[in-house]
């Protein structure tokens, strides 16, 4: 699978694969026992669904009953990714409690 990726990018991308120096690839049976919140091999902190919104540390996203003490993690909305909007989000809860 990772050949078939690394094809995919090196189409839109020439030259892609003549940058990588190594590869590690690893299950998700690795990835769990490594770090058994990853349960199955889930990199992004377990399932979202709408009961997940009601079983949170705290009712509201991004803060907590600390005043110092922000939620930025793959587990928090819009969920995990390379998007950054979970820090994003915690940021703006920041800088709104700043005030």
């Amino acid at each position: 699978m990772t050949d078939r990726i690394e094809q995919q990018i090196e189409r839109f991308a020439p030259g892609f694969s003549n940058l990588i120096l190594a590869r590690s690839v690893r299950g998700p049976a690795a990835l769990e026992r490594d770090n058994p919140n990853r349960v199955g091999g889930d990199i992004n902190g377990g399932v979202l669904d709408l009961c997940q919104l009601f079983t949170r540390p705290t009712w509201r996203a991004y803060v907590t009953p600390r005043r110092d003490l922000f939620l930025c993690a793959a587990s928090t909305p819009p969920g995990g990714g390379v998007h950054g909007l979970c820090g994003f989000f915690a940021a703006r809860a920041a800088l709104a409690r700043a005030y």
